[in-house]
């Protein structure tokens, strides 16, 4: 499927958005997708969120992928992008990225949804904690929410209050990053600020385990329950 490139700006740096639109008139619901790390030197060379985010728009959704790594040179080594990562130039990001998406006329703007898997499924969790515009928020193994990126930031897990949406998560139970008690800890979070969720566990899957070009990490059997499960989510909030 084919996807388009739209740039925008933020706070000076100019950022991509790549975008993915279905089949039809519309207005159609729409997903934030928020990268994981193979693609801090260009969304284009990322196989699988350029896949994701395909398999959503074949499913009826709108996709934004913003560029979350346009403050740095593409050439820069992912170290450099890790340690200087910031979570108040990454929110505004992903506002901008629900801005361009919901500006596009077959876009319903009030059903806009967003998700991420890796890294970009703590990205996902943060944009639900700083956007009251979400409908729905799905985390795929997302490790560092408890972290602070940034300093004078707070750690996305102190922010989940601020989330205005249903949650799902899907974790892998040999994962380490976030492992089985860091996935309590965000259940319990959710818990208290009263955030409707639904985690899944997965035995025997560890981390990226939907990452079907990564021989040594996927794990089909979780990776379709999940999938199935995430559309599911997303056609009862979104549709």
């Amino acid at each position: 499927m084919a996807y388009r490139i739209e740039m925008t700006e933020v706070g000076g740096s100019p950022m991509e958005v790549f975008l993915f639109e279905p089949e039809g008139a519309g207005p159609h619901p729409g997903l934030v997708l928020c990268q994981h790390i193979p693609g801090h030197q260009g969304i284009e060379q990322d196989p699988f969120t350029l896949k994701t985010a395909e398999r959503y728009a074949a499913n009826g959704y709108a996709v934004s992928v913003p560029f979350l790594y346009h403050w740095w040179p593409k050439e820069d080594g992912i170290d450099i992008k890790r340690a200087e990562f910031r979570d108040d130039q990454t929110a505004p990001d992903l506002r901008a990225g629900f801005d361009v998406l919901a500006a596009l006329p077959n876009v319903s703007e009030v059903r806009i949804g967003i998700a991420g898997h890796c890294w970009g499924g703590r990205v996902s969790w943060l944009g639900a904690c700083t956007d009251s515009r979400y409908k729905a928020c799905a985390v795929f193994y997302g490790g560092g929410v408890k972290d602070v990126r940034g300093e004078g930031n707070p750690p996305a897990i102190e922010l989940t209050g601020n989330i205005p949406c249903p949650v799902i998560g899907f974790f892998g139970n040999t994962d380490q990053n976030p492992s089985p008690a860091d996935v309590d800890d965000y259940e319990a979070a959710l818990k208290e600020a009263g955030i409707g969720h639904t985690f899944y566990r997965y035995d025997g899957a560890g981390h990226a385990f939907q990452w079907a070009d990564n021989p040594d990490r996927f794990h089909a059997d979780a990776s379709e329950d999940a999938w199935v499960k995430a559309l599911a989510f997303f056609d009862e909030k979104l549709k």
